[in-house]
């Protein structure tokens, strides 16, 4: 399942996480939602390791298409870019 904070909220369910007792303590003092901030978090950490595996399976497109541009220069330039 993927969750992103455009999609509508799934059905939630409890976890028990271990949290570093100084940062729930000045969460609470700052009056922030721990759950909503842990869930924010690993929101954040699932989007940069489906970045990093994107990454990682279109490695060779990547230096194709590089290469290709240094070789060849941009299929097209925009108005503004040509002398």
């Amino acid at each position: 399942m993927k969750a992103t904070s455009n999609s509508a909220p799934s059905r939630r369910r409890p976890v028990n996480l271990t949290i570093r007792e100084d940062v729930l303590q000045e969460a609470k003092t700052l009056n922030l939602n721990a759950s909503q901030a842990a869930e924010t978090g690993i929101i954040a950490a699932v989007k940069q390791a489906h970045e990093q595996e994107w990454l990682k399976n279109n490695q060779k497109a990547l230096l194709a298409h590089n290469q290709r541009i240094d070789k060849s220069g941009p299929l097209l330039t925009p108005s503004w870019a040509r002398d």
